[in-house]
């Protein structure tokens, strides 16, 4: 005997409208999460990366740290926003011995796409001063 669907009840009803609607919200916000994270390594890496970069060319045979810094800036502008390249340092460091040049960045985190407080990432970079 087959049952006419007001006879089964209206038990289960409308919970799959809602299941789906509260596991897409978990999803959603699961993905912007991991998105975020990816955006923050993004930041991080590039800054490393513009201060390596800066310090390598401060450390060159004829350049000053200050040289390197401006480096580190005019990549800072061309790959990210300029509030990144606000707050950079340079200047020689002296190891264990051995000579380096430092380039400092010091960056906002991005808590909320490129948005968040500033001066929070304190990034380095370090490069063997070369002679001549």
């Amino acid at each position: 005997m087959r049952l006419s669907p007001v006879a089964r009840g209206p038990g289960d009803r409308g919970s799959a409208i809602v299941d789906f609607t509260l596991v897409g919200g978990l999803v959603v916000v699961l993905f912007a999460s991991v998105l975020q994270l990816a955006l923050v390594q993004h930041v991080r890496n590039t800054c490393v990366d513009a201060a390596a970069e800066g310090a390598r060319y401060a450390a060159q045979v004829g350049r000053t740290p200050a040289e390197g810094a401006a480096r580190t800036t005019e990549l800072l502008r061309a790959s990210l926003h300029e509030r990144y390249a606000q707050d950079v340092t340079a200047r020689r460091v002296d190891a264990a011995g051995l000579d380096l040049v430092e380039v400092s960045v010091r960056v906002p985190l991005p808590v909320v796409g490129l948005l968040g407080p500033g001066g929070v990432m304190r990034l380095d970079g370090h490069a063997p001063v070369e002679w001549p």
